[in-house]
């Protein structure tokens, strides 16, 4: 015995099987190629509940069958709605027919990745269910009880709090008040990580001491009591490490092996890491990780007896440990956030979570909880609007690993010249888009749409030429979802940050059709954008709505105009006249850099192409923007024959209901290399004054 805890002593060992256990998960995840157990074309499925999310008309299934599969299936009535509600629980076993959907990867650059997030999660396809044909209850024990604590949770008033602490799920908070908790650098709080276990740990050792139970079989209940609640919320990896955390320091001190707490961490690393390989690519467990990692590393940093200035340097060194993996996943921090956590950290952890968790027993509580939530959702929005938010390009993973070393350096050896190059290398992140010589071209995948970004050259102008848009119908209550998808929001935003645009100079709408310009408004809402460019012509009721909002927020607009003059080149309208129809009046734009040519028809008609003709000379363009999404409209052989496009590009959406892009136009098209949006994803067109390169990102 003596011996086992003088080996138990030797950091080395701890470091070392660390080591070992970082590389056995990264050999077994990245080297073989795994596939689904599927072929594809299967239509019947047997399956197991793993979670379910109810959102309006539509519900999410993480499914259990013969592998992981997530499906979604639109409910076709508020009857239907109530009965799946009232059967599909956790472990419910689902006879499902539908058919099976290949993920895609991202076809907007810097986008997120679906395909590789849910192989990470060992999940190769995507059900589509056509309809559930048939419900079984579960007779697990466990399960049910699981069950029980939902169905309590539901019939509480104002569980919005409840579901997110006692539950882990955040899917009833308000959309726009969960994100403000984002942009304040406190979201964290309200998903249930280790300083909600250390809480509830507490309250359970408090119990428990007061019942005068020993010290061992304390930590031991307390483990059980921390493993169901791990259960409960669905196993979420920063409970996992939290707990064995607590576990295993409380059996550190009974037998008094005098383990160092980093050591512990790494033993939890490695029992998560063996369990499941794939969690070291899980947000949730890097970031529990890294932040634990700093704090225990940097503990003597933080000692103080005050506790609010001990809380503000705790935030601090979590907040700046984490910073760099936040801009890897999200592109921004936000500075004032370990000011923040000043007020939410205690407010959470001493109010909120407590009180949710007597709410859960005692539901006539529920007024109080209510009355406390709405205090602390006042103060994030009124602090969100202090809005100091930094936003950064796309790093690199060694740009992450080399940051996480220097703060590792600056515990170790508390020299400030190591702040100094954090600091460097947050400024050279930041202008490093704006040294970029060369101008960038972007036919962006907006699905049935339009949407093309221009980038001259050191990021002096950009230039968004339509933002795309997808046609909703109105749904009766029941049906509606807390959020509509929005391309600007969830593609084009965070795709213009990724690369270091944090404004729109010139926002040209070519005309008034939805899946032009539909996204006008939430780009704007959400964006800087400094001038807007209208077509020639009436305007119709989506551009008179949205020129209302640019004078509310006292934005230039013009239209029908006859150029641009940007540093590098000149962008010229070539449809001035005024037609009888919206597609006729699109704006047509030509444009020439370094001799290279291009022509982005919008939806103009062949109409339109033989007046181009006749009033211009077009000659060997090189990129072409095909009108109309390859509708036989446009695109005539006598425009394709005097214009020789080079390269044709179609945005199109996958299987859409039109038939684009129609044979004939890719006939007339032949002569010339066509990309389209989808297939091949947006398409990128880098310029330099000799040469150019394309890059696709296919699905």
């Amino acid at each position: 015995m003596i011996k086992l805890r003088r080996i138990l002593l030797y950091d080395n060992i701890y470091r070392m099987s660390f080591i070992f256990a970082l590389s056995f998960s990264l050999l077994i995840t990245l080297i073989p190629n795994y596939t689904s157990v599927y072929k594809g074309d299967e239509t019947n499925f047997n399956c197991k509940v793993l979670d379910k999310k109810f959102d309006g008309n539509k519900l999410s299934l993480s499914l259990k069958c013969k592998e992981n599969i997530v499906s979604t299936y639109y409910i076709k009535s508020e009857k239907e709605l109530s009965y799946l509600k009232d059967n599909i629980k956790f472990d419910s076993h689902v006879t499902l027919t539908g058919s099976l959907i290949t993920p895609k990867e991202s076809t907007i650059p810097n986008g997120f990745n679906y395909k590789k997030y849910l192989y990470n999660k060992s999940v190769y396809y995507i059900l589509k269910v056509n309809k559930i044909e048939s419900i079984t209850k579960t007779k697990n024990i466990f399960y049910k009880l699981k069950n029980f604590m939902y169905d309590r949770s539901d019939k509480i008033d104002n569980s919005t709090y409840i579901y997110s602490f006692v539950l882990g799920k955040t899917q009833l908070v308000d959309i726009d008040v969960l994100n403000t908790y984002r942009t304040n650098g406190v979201s964290h709080l309200f998903a249930l990580s280790g300083q909600h276990v250390s809480v509830f740990s507490l309250i359970l050792l408090w119990i428990l001491k007061k019942l005068k139970i020993k010290e061992l079989p304390r930590y031991i209940i307390i483990f059980i009591f921390l493993l169901l609640f791990s259960f409960i919320t669905g196993f979420s990896p920063s409970i996992l490490r939290s707990t064995l955390l607590f576990f295993l320091l409380g059996i550190n001190k009974v037998f008094y092996f005098n383990i160092k707490t980093i050591n512990i961490l790494y033993i939890v690393f490695i029992i998560l890491v063996l369990i499941n390989p794939f969690v070291i690519y899980n947000l949730s467990f890097i970031l529990s990780f890294t932040a634990a990692f700093f704090l225990i590393i940097g503990s003597d940093l933080v000692k103080e007896k005050n506790y609010f200035t001990s809380l503000f340097k705790v935030s601090l060194l979590a907040g700046l440990s984490t910073m760099m993996v936040s801009i890897y996943y999200f592109g921004y921090t936000n500075p004032l956030a370990p000011l923040y956590n000043m007020f939410f950290v205690p407010f959470v952890s001493m109010i909120v979570f407590p009180l949710s968790l007597l709410v859960f027993i005692f539901p006539f509580l529920s007024l109080v909880l209510n009355f406390m939530t709405n205090i602390m959702e006042s103060v994030s929005i009124l602090f969100s609007k202090l809005n100091l938010i930094i936003y950064f390009p796309k790093v690199s993973l060694i740009i992450v690993f080399i940051f996480e070393l220097l703060i590792i350096l600056y515990i170790k050896f508390k020299k400030k010249t190591l702040l100094s190059i954090l600091a460097l290398i947050l400024i050279i992140i930041k202008v490093k888009p704006y040294i970029v010589t060369g101008a960038r071209i972007y036919y962006l995948d907006v699905g049935q749409g339009d949407s093309s970004l221009i980038v001259t050259k050191n990021l002096k102008e950009t230039i968004l030429i339509d933002t795309g848009g997808k046609v909703t119908y109105e749904k009766d209550s029941w049906q509606k979802q807390k959020k509509i998808y929005s391309i600007a929001e969830n593609s084009l935003i965070p795709f213009f940050r990724s690369i270091g645009i944090n404004k729109i100079k010139y926002l040209i709408l070519t005309h008034g059709d939805f899946d032009h310009m539909g996204e006008g408004v939430n780009l704007i809402n959400n964006f800087k954008v400094e001038n807007v460019i209208l077509n020639c012509g009436e305007f119709n009721t989506l551009e008179i709505n949205l020129l209302k909002l640019l004078k509310e927020k006292n934005i230039k607009y013009y239209s029908c105009i006859n150029n641009i003059k940007t540093s590098d080149f000149t962008l010229n309208f070539l449809n001035t006249k005024k037609y009888n129809n919206e597609n006729d009046n699109s704006s047509v734009i030509y444009f020439d850099y370094n001799n290279y040519k291009f022509l982005f028809m919008a939806d103009a008609s062949k109409k339109v192409e033989e007046n181009i003709l006749n009033k211009y000379y077009l000659d060997k363009v090189d990129f072409l923007k095909v009108g109309h999404h390859g509708s036989n409209t446009s695109t005539s052989e006598k425009f394709v024959s005097k214009i020789s496009p080079k390269y044709s590009i179609i945005s199109v959406g996958k299987n859409n209901r039109y038939g684009h892009p129609k044979i004939e136009v890719l006939n007339s098209l032949k002569f010339s290399k066509i990309y389209r949006t989808d297939i091949d994803g947006s398409i990128e067109i880098k310029l330099s004054q000799k040469d150019y390169n394309i890059t696709t990102y296919s699905p």
